[in-house]
């Protein structure tokens, strides 16, 4: 490998949305419904939007969300794992109804996957990774077992940036976190991994068109050693045929 990719690198460990699949618009539009029932029903005088949820939730999952416009309105959960079950039910059916193959991601994967171990190391709930790579046509490159989530994987839910998922799932794949090449979309994500200790790169593919710079530098300030904006940037820089430098500046690299 070259550029900035460590030689030691064993495993691929990647985020699942918007970074192996376009989903955080479709779900938090159909979040945002569960968001809204949640609020009211906590006595709450605040309604949200999908838009409003993406631009301020990304790389979190529900519960780490409901919690936090709880302790905004200084109002205390009250069965806050019912209000998860019902969140992910509803996310994960809009997705399966939403995502298709994407050809680019599938053929990166199946590249990369000759050289490294695939795993995916998310926020969001099991179920909805079952139902989202189904969609996307990820399953087989994907299996559950190396599927490792915040929400069900931990003695304690959690989400990211806290790193706790990362060092479970390096601990289960039996490398070191330096053997882990995190690929992330979102600042929380690169934050939970760089704290684990794993090399990080950004993506911002689906990152929408006009948010990609301040992305870019924002990933590169989180310690992402590279940003790229495509898979098939992702796969030359990790294969060693394209050397990626550092994002620099807010410009995304490649």
């Amino acid at each position: 490998m070259t550029g900035p990719v460590p030689s030691g690198v064993t495993a691929l460990l990647c985020d699942a949305d918007d970074t192996l699949i376009p989903s955080e618009a479709p779900a938090f539009e159909a979040s945002a419904a569960v968001t809204n029932r949640f609020l009211a029903a906590h006595g709450i005088d605040r309604r949200v939007t999908g838009e409003e949820l993406r631009t301020s939730s990304t790389g979190k999952n529900f519960r780490a969300t409901a919690r936090e416009l709880a302790a905004a309105a200084s109002v205390p959960v009250a069965d806050l794992d019912r209000w998860v079950a019902e969140e992910a039910e509803v996310v994960t059916a809009h997705l399966r109804a939403t995502l298709v193959p994407d050809p680019e991601v599938v053929g990166a994967l199946t590249t990369l996957g000759g050289q490294l171990t695939l795993a995916a190391v998310s926020s969001s709930a099991l179920a909805r990774l079952d139902g989202s790579f189904t969609a996307a046509g990820l399953a087989g490159l994907l299996p559950p077992a190396r599927r490792f989530s915040a929400e069900d994987s931990l003695p304690t839910p959690t989400s990211k940036p806290d790193p706790a998922v990362y060092l479970h799932a390096c601990a289960q794949l039996g490398i070191s976190p330096a053997e882990g090449l995190a690929v992330e979309d979102s600042v929380s994500g690169a934050t939970s991994a760089v704290r684990a200790g794993c090399p990080t790169i950004g993506l911002v593919t689906f990152v929408p068109e006009g948010e990609r710079r301040a992305r870019s530098a924002a990933l590169a300030d989180a310690g992402a050693v590279a940003v790229v904006d495509s898979w098939a940037e992702l796969d030359r820089l990790v294969t060693g045929r394209r050397a990626v430098p550092l994002a620099v500046g807010g410009h995304t690299a490649g």
